[in-house]
């Protein structure tokens, strides 16, 4: 029997590698000689660096970049398997969880991070990048990773201005002649699974702006800048970015990527998917194994178990979703490519005790295990 594990976090409790290590254990209970690959998955958020560089057999990169706060952090990459494919998490290096509650304020963070992990990489002879957007402490339009990579932002006066979201509304001039000559060679696809336009009532700064720390006057200053952002970019790029959906992801580093690195957005999972070969290894399964920690109203909208579901159905190969919990929401996954789902738990209790790492590692290996134990003897009475 071959089964392909693809699973993505359990958010709080395990990680898509250890979900994915007590399912193939559970199996092996049962079918001791099972052909079993594991791909770990993430939609493009967090754990995608390590979901694609497990299943590419990768390597990982850990380098000094500057913060989001200008403060030096470590901030881990990966290359694939391929050694050409570099896969950043931009919160890595401009994550939410690196400012303190105290300290957050868009006006001041800076994505300055993200463009000097592009460096290293294409220093590293990376051509291919896979950018997972999401969970960033900043609103400055990109602007700081486009610094790092040499662009230059003039002020009315020629002067380069400074860091963070509170110098968009002094951006006057763009200046590329200066840009790292390794850029003009590089693509870029990027995960994004926002619509948000730049500016605007449900751009960059009105939606996202609040919970990095931004009061409404400052919402509507960051607002502006990124308006005055779009409107320079437009004169002198001859990009007009103000209705594109996405370009106000993570702060307006969607507008970024689009604008100066004529980047590709894409669903997060279907290109976690595309970039692991999954069509190939879904064809080569006889039944694949997905889940999360949340079977709900979203997983129905395109997180990591529909994209797997939906792949495995156009191969007619069965799926079956193992997660915590399913609410009554999760009901049409069956029209759309989840053939059964289940819930791991094996008796009610608290959700403290349902996200203990060692609970609900031996809860997915215990469901697992009798789920093969049914498959096995349908499979004698067939």
């Amino acid at each position: 029997m071959k089964v392909l594990i693809a699973m993505d976090s359990f958010k709080g409790s395990l990680s898509s590698v250890e979900s994915s290590k007590a399912i193939a254990m559970g199996i092996k209970e049962v079918y001791p000689h099972a052909d079993i690959e594991v791909l770990p998955l993430a939609d493009g958020g967090e754990g995608t660096v390590e979901s694609l560089v497990t299943a590419t057999g990768g390597t990982l990169v850990t380098v000094p970049v500057t913060g989001p706060l200008q403060q030096k952090v470590d901030a881990t990459y990966g290359v694939l398997g391929n050694q050409q494919t570099a896969v950043i998490e931009i919160a890595a290096a401009c994550g939410l969880p690196l400012v303190s509650d105290e300290q957050r304020n868009p006006m001041f963070t800076t994505t300055y991070g993200v463009g000097e992990l592009i460096i290293d990489a294409l220093e590293k002879g990376c051509q291919d990048f896979v950018i997972g957007l999401g969970g960033s402490s900043t609103n400055d339009g990109g602007v700081g990773m486009l610094q790092a990579l040499g662009f230059r932002f003039l002020d009315s006066e020629n002067k380069e201005v400074g860091l963070g979201g509170q110098t968009l509304n002094d951006i006057y001039r763009i200046d590329d002649e200066g840009i790292h000559p390794s850029i003009k060679k590089a693509a870029f696809k990027v995960a994004c699974d926002v619509t948000n336009p730049l500016f605007g009532a449900k751009g960059a700064a009105h939606i996202f702006g609040p919970q990095k720390g931004a009061t409404p006057e400052i919402v509507a200053e960051l607002d502006r800048g990124l308006r005055n952002l779009a409107d320079v970019m437009a004169k002198d790029l001859k990009v007009d970015i103000c209705l594109v959906e996405g370009a106000g992801a993570a702060g307006g580093l969607g507008a970024a990527f689009l604008g100066f690195l004529q980047a590709d957005l894409n669903s997060g999972i279907d290109l976690i998917l595309e970039s692991i070969g999954m069509p190939e290894k879904i064809q080569a399964a006889d039944i694949v194994l997905t889940g999360e920690g949340k079977l709900d109203a979203q997983t129905s909208m395109g997180k990591t178990a529909l994209g797997v579901a939906q792949l495995a159905k156009s191969f007619g190969v069965p799926v079956i979703a193992l997660a915590g919990s399913v609410t009554e929401e999760a009901g049409d996954l069956n029209d759309r490519g989840i053939t059964s789902y289940f819930s791991i738990l094996t008796k009610p209790m608290s959700l403290a005790e349902a996200i203990n790492p060692e609970a609900a590692s031996m809860n997915l290996q215990v469901t697992t295990a009798q789920l093969f134990r049914l498959i096995k003897e349908m499979k004698k009475a067939g």
